[in-house]
């Protein structure tokens, strides 16, 4: 059975941290929380998707996650996915998901715990 799909516009709300994904009436439908490792623009860096119960199934975290990685290479910067539905995507997405460096990946893990509000 073919997963039903749901056409999403999805927007940069770079100021609170978020990639939202909004339905076809504008309402919110899923978001990807992130902030911009420093010294910008270090890596954009993935922390927490989520996806409204009445959207779940229907390809709103796959299209916010290929855009998240299309934001990130049309500004020059890496992804770290610290969230783990971001990482599990970026697995089985290579082409479109450039592994992150490990430093880099570490270097986002200690700004995260140094600044929790991050997330």
């Amino acid at each position: 059975m073919a997963e039903e799909r749901t056409a999403v516009e999805i927007r940069d709300d770079r100021e609170h941290g978020k990639l939202v994904a909004l339905d076809e009436g504008g309402s919110v439908a899923g978001t990807i929380a992130y902030f911009v490792m420093y010294p910008e623009p270090g890596a954009l860096v993935g922390v927490h998707t989520v996806v409204r119960p009445e959207h779940e199934g229907k390809g709103v975290a796959g299209a916010l996650a290929r855009e998240f990685y299309a934001l990130a290479a049309r500004q020059g910067v890496p992804v770290v996915p610290l969230c783990p539905y971001l990482a599990a995507w970026a697995e089985r997405h290579p082409e479109q998901a450039p592994k992150a460096p490990d430093e880099l990946v570490r270097g986002a893990e200690r700004q995260l715990g140094s600044h929790p509000e991050l997330f």
